[in-house]
Protein backbone atom coordinates (compact mmCIF):
# COMPACT_ATOMS: atom_id res chain seq x y z
CA UNK A 1 0.00 0.00 0.00
CA UNK A 2 2.19 2.87 1.33
CA UNK A 3 1.39 5.53 -1.27
CA UNK A 4 1.13 3.46 -4.36
CA UNK A 5 -2.61 3.58 -5.76
CA UNK A 6 -4.94 0.92 -4.66
CA UNK A 7 -5.47 -2.01 -7.28
CA UNK A 8 -9.08 -2.16 -5.51
CA UNK A 9 -11.08 -0.57 -8.83
CA UNK A 10 -13.59 0.25 -6.34
CA UNK A 11 -11.81 2.18 -3.93
CA UNK A 12 -10.82 5.29 -6.18
CA UNK A 13 -14.46 5.61 -7.87
CA UNK A 14 -15.60 5.92 -4.37
CA UNK A 15 -13.37 8.07 -2.67
CA UNK A 16 -13.81 10.74 -5.84
CA UNK A 17 -17.33 10.47 -4.91
CA UNK A 18 -17.00 11.29 -1.68
CA UNK A 19 -14.62 14.04 -1.93
CA UNK A 20 -16.59 15.43 -4.90
CA UNK A 21 -20.34 15.51 -3.99
CA UNK A 22 -20.06 15.87 -0.01
CA UNK A 23 -21.48 19.20 -0.66
CA UNK A 24 -24.04 17.89 -3.51
CA UNK A 25 -25.08 14.69 -1.21
CA UNK A 26 -25.56 17.29 1.85
CA UNK A 27 -27.88 19.57 -0.30
CA UNK A 28 -29.68 17.06 -1.47
CA UNK A 29 -30.36 15.68 1.94
CA UNK A 30 -31.62 18.91 2.53
CA UNK A 31 -33.98 18.68 -0.14
CA UNK A 32 -35.32 15.49 1.07
CA UNK A 33 -36.03 16.32 4.36
CA UNK A 34 -38.40 19.82 2.85
CA UNK A 35 -40.38 18.00 -0.17
CA UNK A 36 -42.33 14.59 1.02
CA UNK A 37 -42.29 13.66 -2.89
CA UNK A 38 -38.62 13.44 -2.83
CA UNK A 39 -38.11 11.99 0.45
CA UNK A 40 -40.51 9.38 -1.08
CA UNK A 41 -38.04 9.12 -4.43
CA UNK A 42 -35.46 8.68 -2.24
CA UNK A 43 -37.10 5.96 -0.38
CA UNK A 44 -37.40 3.82 -3.01
CA UNK A 45 -34.13 4.36 -4.94
CA UNK A 46 -32.00 3.51 -1.22
CA UNK A 47 -34.09 0.47 -1.66
CA UNK A 48 -33.36 -0.26 -5.15
CA UNK A 49 -29.58 0.63 -4.87
CA UNK A 50 -29.33 -1.81 -1.60
CA UNK A 51 -31.07 -4.54 -3.01
CA UNK A 52 -28.79 -4.73 -6.14
CA UNK A 53 -25.97 -4.10 -3.95
CA UNK A 54 -26.49 -7.08 -1.72
CA UNK A 55 -27.16 -8.98 -4.84
CA UNK A 56 -23.94 -8.54 -6.10
CA UNK A 57 -21.78 -8.84 -2.87
CA UNK A 58 -22.00 -12.60 -3.40
CA UNK A 59 -20.81 -12.17 -7.00
CA UNK A 60 -17.71 -10.28 -5.69
CA UNK A 61 -16.78 -12.78 -3.13
CA UNK A 62 -16.79 -15.44 -5.68
CA UNK A 63 -15.00 -12.92 -8.73
CA UNK A 64 -18.11 -13.51 -10.71
CA UNK A 65 -21.62 -12.16 -11.75
CA UNK A 66 -24.45 -14.68 -12.54
CA UNK A 67 -26.84 -13.48 -15.55
CA UNK A 68 -29.52 -12.76 -12.46
CA UNK A 69 -28.05 -10.08 -11.30
CA UNK A 70 -26.85 -8.28 -13.99
CA UNK A 71 -30.75 -8.69 -14.92
CA UNK A 72 -31.37 -6.92 -11.80
CA UNK A 73 -28.65 -4.32 -12.56
CA UNK A 74 -30.15 -3.25 -15.50
CA UNK A 75 -34.25 -3.57 -13.91
CA UNK A 76 -32.69 -1.48 -11.28
CA UNK A 77 -31.48 1.15 -13.52
CA UNK A 78 -34.36 1.24 -15.98
CA UNK A 79 -36.43 1.75 -13.04
CA UNK A 80 -34.56 4.46 -11.97
CA UNK A 81 -34.53 6.21 -15.20
CA UNK A 82 -38.39 5.77 -15.13
CA UNK A 83 -38.47 7.68 -11.91
CA UNK A 84 -36.16 10.41 -13.21
CA UNK A 85 -38.56 10.71 -16.20
CA UNK A 86 -42.13 10.51 -14.56
CA UNK A 87 -40.75 13.62 -12.38
CA UNK A 88 -39.63 15.67 -15.11
CA UNK A 89 -43.24 14.89 -17.29
CA UNK A 90 -44.88 15.97 -13.94
CA UNK A 91 -42.99 19.16 -14.00
CA UNK A 92 -42.46 20.39 -17.50
CA UNK A 93 -43.30 23.81 -18.12
CA UNK A 94 -42.54 26.33 -20.52
CA UNK A 95 -41.66 29.62 -19.70
CA UNK A 96 -40.07 30.56 -23.00
CA UNK A 97 -42.84 30.96 -25.06
CA UNK A 98 -44.72 34.16 -24.31
CA UNK A 99 -46.85 35.12 -27.08
CA UNK A 100 -49.65 35.23 -24.89
CA UNK A 101 -47.88 38.30 -22.70
CA UNK A 102 -47.01 39.61 -25.76
CA UNK A 103 -50.57 39.95 -27.08
CA UNK A 104 -51.80 41.58 -23.01
CA UNK A 105 -48.94 43.84 -23.61
CA UNK A 106 -50.22 45.23 -26.96
CA UNK A 107 -54.52 44.94 -25.64
CA UNK A 108 -53.57 46.82 -22.55
CA UNK A 109 -51.55 49.55 -24.87
CA UNK A 110 -54.43 49.97 -26.75
CA UNK A 111 -56.93 49.88 -24.20
CA UNK A 112 -54.89 52.86 -22.80
CA UNK A 113 -55.24 54.93 -26.45
CA UNK A 114 -58.80 54.29 -26.10
CA UNK A 115 -59.49 55.68 -22.49
CA UNK A 116 -56.97 58.72 -23.18
CA UNK A 117 -59.41 58.88 -26.52
CA UNK A 118 -62.57 58.74 -24.22
CA UNK A 119 -60.87 61.61 -21.76
CA UNK A 120 -60.33 63.86 -25.04
CA UNK A 121 -64.04 63.37 -25.76
CA UNK A 122 -64.99 63.77 -22.14
CA UNK A 123 -63.24 67.43 -22.30
CA UNK A 124 -65.29 68.17 -25.31
CA UNK A 125 -68.61 67.47 -23.13
CA UNK A 126 -67.09 69.81 -20.82
CA UNK A 127 -66.51 72.38 -23.15
CA UNK A 128 -69.84 72.30 -24.57
CA UNK A 129 -71.14 72.35 -20.56
CA UNK A 130 -69.12 75.42 -19.82
CA UNK A 131 -70.32 76.77 -22.70
CA UNK A 132 -73.88 76.63 -21.46
CA UNK A 133 -72.36 77.96 -17.90
CA UNK A 134 -71.80 81.55 -20.23
CA UNK A 135 -75.25 81.20 -21.63
CA UNK A 136 -76.36 80.78 -18.02
CA UNK A 137 -74.25 84.01 -16.74
CA UNK A 138 -75.29 86.14 -19.53
CA UNK A 139 -78.58 85.90 -19.07
CA UNK A 140 -78.59 86.73 -15.01
CA UNK A 141 -76.32 89.50 -16.23
CA UNK A 142 -79.16 90.69 -18.71
CA UNK A 143 -81.95 90.02 -16.26
CA UNK A 144 -80.41 92.14 -13.50
CA UNK A 145 -80.00 94.84 -16.56
CA UNK A 146 -83.63 94.08 -17.45
CA UNK A 147 -84.97 94.37 -14.24
CA UNK A 148 -83.43 98.01 -13.63
CA UNK A 149 -84.49 99.07 -17.23
CA UNK A 150 -88.01 97.89 -15.84
CA UNK A 151 -88.22 99.63 -12.83
CA UNK A 152 -87.41 103.35 -14.67
CA UNK A 153 -90.41 102.66 -16.86
CA UNK A 154 -88.44 100.70 -19.71
CA UNK A 155 -91.93 99.53 -21.11
CA UNK A 156 -92.36 97.43 -24.11
CA UNK A 157 -90.92 93.59 -24.08
CA UNK A 158 -89.93 92.78 -20.96
CA UNK A 159 -86.90 89.72 -20.45
CA UNK A 160 -86.03 90.09 -24.02
CA UNK A 161 -82.12 89.29 -23.82
CA UNK A 162 -83.08 87.21 -20.74
CA UNK A 163 -84.88 84.71 -22.92
CA UNK A 164 -83.36 85.05 -25.77
CA UNK A 165 -80.35 83.18 -23.81
CA UNK A 166 -82.35 80.55 -22.12
CA UNK A 167 -83.46 79.69 -25.49
CA UNK A 168 -79.72 79.38 -26.72
CA UNK A 169 -79.07 77.56 -23.29
CA UNK A 170 -82.35 75.09 -23.71
CA UNK A 171 -81.17 74.58 -27.71
CA UNK A 172 -77.55 73.93 -26.21
CA UNK A 173 -79.64 70.73 -24.49
CA UNK A 174 -77.26 68.11 -22.53
CA UNK A 175 -73.45 68.65 -23.33
CA UNK A 176 -72.99 64.91 -22.60
CA UNK A 177 -74.83 62.63 -25.25
CA UNK A 178 -75.49 59.24 -26.27
CA UNK A 179 -72.48 58.05 -28.24
CA UNK A 180 -69.92 59.66 -25.22
CA UNK A 181 -71.54 57.25 -22.42
CA UNK A 182 -70.91 54.52 -25.37
CA UNK A 183 -68.05 55.27 -25.50
CA UNK A 184 -67.80 55.17 -21.41
CA UNK A 185 -69.09 51.72 -21.52
CA UNK A 186 -66.79 50.25 -23.94
CA UNK A 187 -63.72 51.97 -22.51
CA UNK A 188 -64.40 50.57 -18.80
CA UNK A 189 -65.50 47.17 -20.24
CA UNK A 190 -62.55 47.00 -21.62
CA UNK A 191 -60.50 47.99 -18.92
CA UNK A 192 -62.44 44.98 -16.75
CA UNK A 193 -61.96 42.60 -18.99
CA UNK A 194 -57.96 43.46 -19.66
CA UNK A 195 -58.29 43.06 -15.68
CA UNK A 196 -59.36 39.65 -15.62
CA UNK A 197 -56.57 38.51 -18.28
CA UNK A 198 -54.31 40.09 -16.48
CA UNK A 199 -55.21 38.38 -12.96
CA UNK A 200 -55.57 34.94 -14.92
CA UNK A 201 -52.01 35.24 -16.29
CA UNK A 202 -50.60 36.39 -12.81
CA UNK A 203 -52.11 33.18 -11.30
CA UNK A 204 -50.65 30.90 -14.38
CA UNK A 205 -47.15 33.19 -13.10
CA UNK A 206 -48.05 32.36 -9.49
CA UNK A 207 -47.71 28.68 -10.37
CA UNK A 208 -45.04 28.66 -12.74
CA UNK A 209 -43.09 29.95 -9.52
CA UNK A 210 -44.10 27.49 -7.56
CA UNK A 211 -42.70 24.58 -9.97
CA UNK A 212 -39.42 26.06 -9.62
CA UNK A 213 -38.85 24.67 -6.64
CA UNK A 214 -40.10 21.28 -8.49
CA UNK A 215 -37.79 22.05 -10.69
CA UNK A 216 -35.06 22.04 -8.09
CA UNK A 217 -36.68 18.34 -7.14
CA UNK A 218 -36.19 17.38 -10.37
CA UNK A 219 -31.80 18.31 -10.23
CA UNK A 220 -31.87 16.76 -7.08
CA UNK A 221 -33.45 13.34 -8.28
CA UNK A 222 -31.13 13.40 -11.47
CA UNK A 223 -28.30 13.60 -9.25
CA UNK A 224 -29.10 10.94 -6.99
CA UNK A 225 -30.26 8.99 -9.60
CA UNK A 226 -26.92 9.15 -11.62
CA UNK A 227 -24.98 8.61 -8.35
CA UNK A 228 -27.09 5.32 -7.37
CA UNK A 229 -26.07 3.93 -11.39
CA UNK A 230 -22.39 5.07 -11.52
CA UNK A 231 -22.35 3.99 -8.03
CA UNK A 232 -23.86 0.27 -8.95
CA UNK A 233 -21.85 0.13 -12.08
CA UNK A 234 -18.79 0.63 -10.36
CA UNK A 235 -19.66 -2.86 -8.40
CA UNK A 236 -20.46 -4.33 -10.89
CA UNK A 237 -16.96 -3.70 -13.02
CA UNK A 238 -15.54 -4.90 -9.17
CA UNK A 239 -17.28 -8.16 -9.66
CA UNK A 240 -16.42 -8.91 -13.45
CA UNK A 241 -12.59 -7.72 -12.29
CA UNK A 242 -12.76 -6.19 -16.16
CA UNK A 243 -10.12 -3.62 -15.84
CA UNK A 244 -10.38 -2.23 -19.34
CA UNK A 245 -14.60 -1.85 -17.78
CA UNK A 246 -13.25 -0.77 -14.57
CA UNK A 247 -11.04 1.86 -15.81
CA UNK A 248 -13.53 3.58 -18.07
CA UNK A 249 -16.21 4.05 -15.42
CA UNK A 250 -13.38 5.10 -13.41
CA UNK A 251 -13.04 7.99 -15.82
CA UNK A 252 -17.25 8.21 -15.59
CA UNK A 253 -17.14 9.29 -12.31
CA UNK A 254 -14.55 11.23 -12.86
CA UNK A 255 -17.04 13.39 -14.88
CA UNK A 256 -17.52 16.51 -12.83
CA UNK A 257 -21.53 16.15 -12.42
CA UNK A 258 -21.00 19.42 -9.41
CA UNK A 259 -20.61 21.14 -12.90
CA UNK A 260 -23.78 20.05 -14.52
CA UNK A 261 -25.25 20.74 -11.04
CA UNK A 262 -24.59 24.86 -11.82
CA UNK A 263 -25.25 24.58 -15.07
CA UNK A 264 -28.92 23.26 -13.86
CA UNK A 265 -29.33 25.94 -11.72
CA UNK A 266 -28.16 28.61 -13.84
CA UNK A 267 -31.17 26.90 -16.07
CA UNK A 268 -33.17 27.74 -12.97
CA UNK A 269 -32.16 31.20 -12.81
CA UNK A 270 -32.79 31.92 -15.70
CA UNK A 271 -36.16 30.25 -15.11
CA UNK A 272 -37.28 32.05 -12.16
CA UNK A 273 -35.67 35.38 -13.83
CA UNK A 274 -37.75 34.89 -16.80
CA UNK A 275 -41.36 34.49 -14.67
CA UNK A 276 -40.45 37.15 -12.17
CA UNK A 277 -39.81 39.43 -15.34
CA UNK A 278 -42.97 38.80 -16.81
CA UNK A 279 -45.05 39.03 -13.52
CA UNK A 280 -43.27 42.44 -12.62
CA UNK A 281 -44.98 43.31 -16.06
CA UNK A 282 -48.12 41.85 -15.14
CA UNK A 283 -48.71 43.99 -12.35
CA UNK A 284 -47.53 46.91 -13.86
CA UNK A 285 -49.96 46.75 -16.19
CA UNK A 286 -52.79 45.57 -13.03
CA UNK A 287 -52.03 48.62 -11.24
CA UNK A 288 -52.32 50.82 -14.40
CA UNK A 289 -56.10 49.38 -15.15
CA UNK A 290 -56.94 49.48 -11.28
CA UNK A 291 -56.68 52.93 -11.13
CA UNK A 292 -57.69 53.76 -14.93
CA UNK A 293 -60.70 51.96 -13.96
CA UNK A 294 -61.18 53.59 -10.31
CA UNK A 295 -60.58 57.13 -12.50
CA UNK A 296 -63.48 56.12 -14.98
CA UNK A 297 -65.85 54.82 -11.50
CA UNK A 298 -65.00 58.74 -10.17
CA UNK A 299 -65.86 60.28 -13.60
CA UNK A 300 -69.00 58.32 -13.87
CA UNK A 301 -70.27 59.57 -10.50
CA UNK A 302 -69.67 62.94 -11.18
CA UNK A 303 -71.31 62.95 -14.85
CA UNK A 304 -74.42 61.34 -13.13
CA UNK A 305 -74.28 64.27 -10.29
CA UNK A 306 -74.00 66.92 -13.38
CA UNK A 307 -76.40 65.41 -15.19
CA UNK A 308 -78.73 65.76 -12.21
CA UNK A 309 -77.46 69.72 -12.27
CA UNK A 310 -78.29 70.00 -15.94
CA UNK A 311 -81.64 68.77 -16.06
CA UNK A 312 -83.03 70.63 -13.37
CA UNK A 313 -81.30 73.91 -15.02
CA UNK A 314 -82.98 73.23 -18.46
CA UNK A 315 -86.67 72.61 -16.88
CA UNK A 316 -86.20 75.89 -14.67
CA UNK A 317 -85.06 77.29 -18.36
CA UNK A 318 -88.42 75.90 -19.43
CA UNK A 319 -90.30 77.37 -16.79
CA UNK A 320 -88.65 80.91 -16.85
CA UNK A 321 -89.26 80.90 -21.18
CA UNK A 322 -92.82 81.83 -20.25
CA UNK A 323 -92.30 85.69 -19.33
CA UNK A 324 -94.79 85.34 -16.34
CA UNK A 325 -92.23 82.86 -14.47
CA UNK A 326 -89.09 84.67 -15.70
CA UNK A 327 -88.15 85.75 -12.15
CA UNK A 328 -88.69 82.41 -10.94
CA UNK A 329 -87.00 81.01 -13.24
CA UNK A 330 -84.09 82.79 -12.79
CA UNK A 331 -83.82 83.09 -8.76
CA UNK A 332 -84.13 78.78 -9.14
CA UNK A 333 -81.31 78.50 -11.58
CA UNK A 334 -79.40 81.42 -9.53
CA UNK A 335 -79.32 79.06 -6.82
CA UNK A 336 -78.13 75.98 -8.54
CA UNK A 337 -75.86 77.38 -10.69
CA UNK A 338 -73.05 77.23 -8.30
CA UNK A 339 -73.13 73.19 -7.94
CA UNK A 340 -73.22 73.09 -11.50
CA UNK A 341 -70.28 75.01 -11.69
CA UNK A 342 -68.43 73.02 -9.07
CA UNK A 343 -69.18 69.88 -10.45
CA UNK A 344 -68.53 70.91 -13.72
CA UNK A 345 -64.65 71.96 -12.26
CA UNK A 346 -64.55 69.04 -10.67
CA UNK A 347 -64.97 66.47 -13.87
CA UNK A 348 -62.29 68.98 -15.35
CA UNK A 349 -59.39 68.32 -13.06
CA UNK A 350 -61.13 64.27 -12.47
CA UNK A 351 -60.60 63.93 -16.53
CA UNK A 352 -57.05 65.48 -16.37
CA UNK A 353 -56.41 62.94 -13.69
CA UNK A 354 -57.21 60.23 -15.76
CA UNK A 355 -55.30 61.47 -18.83
CA UNK A 356 -52.31 61.62 -16.53
CA UNK A 357 -52.42 58.10 -14.96
CA UNK A 358 -52.78 56.97 -18.10
CA UNK A 359 -50.02 58.09 -19.90
CA UNK A 360 -47.71 57.68 -16.23
CA UNK A 361 -48.74 53.82 -16.20
CA UNK A 362 -48.42 53.44 -20.25
CA UNK A 363 -44.47 54.70 -18.86
CA UNK A 364 -44.08 52.44 -16.44
CA UNK A 365 -45.13 49.47 -18.14
CA UNK A 366 -42.90 50.36 -20.59
CA UNK A 367 -39.62 50.89 -18.78
CA UNK A 368 -40.50 47.37 -17.43
CA UNK A 369 -40.38 45.67 -20.52
CA UNK A 370 -37.47 47.82 -21.89
CA UNK A 371 -35.59 46.39 -18.51
CA UNK A 372 -36.25 42.67 -18.95
CA UNK A 373 -32.95 40.89 -20.34
CA UNK A 374 -33.41 38.57 -23.40
CA UNK A 375 -34.23 35.42 -22.70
Amino acid sequence: MGSHPSKNPTEQPSTAINIQYTTDLSSYEDACRLDTDLQSFDTTLQARTSHVLNTLTAGVEVRAVSFDSLKQVTECLLDMNQEVVKVILECKEDIWKTQELFELVQEYFENSLQTLDFCTALENCLKRARNSQLLILVALQYFEEEEEEDGVGRGGNRYTRTLEELKKFKAAGDPFTGEFFEAYQSVYKQQMQMLEKLQLRRNRLDKKLKHVRAWRKVSSVIFAATLAAVLICSVVAAAMAAPPVAAALTAATSVPLGSMGKWIDSLFKKYEDAVKGQKEIISSMQVGTHVAIKDLDNIRVLIDRLEIEIESLLQNAEFAISEESVKIGIEEMKKKLGVFMKYVEDLGVQADTCSRDIVKARTVVLQRIIRQPNH
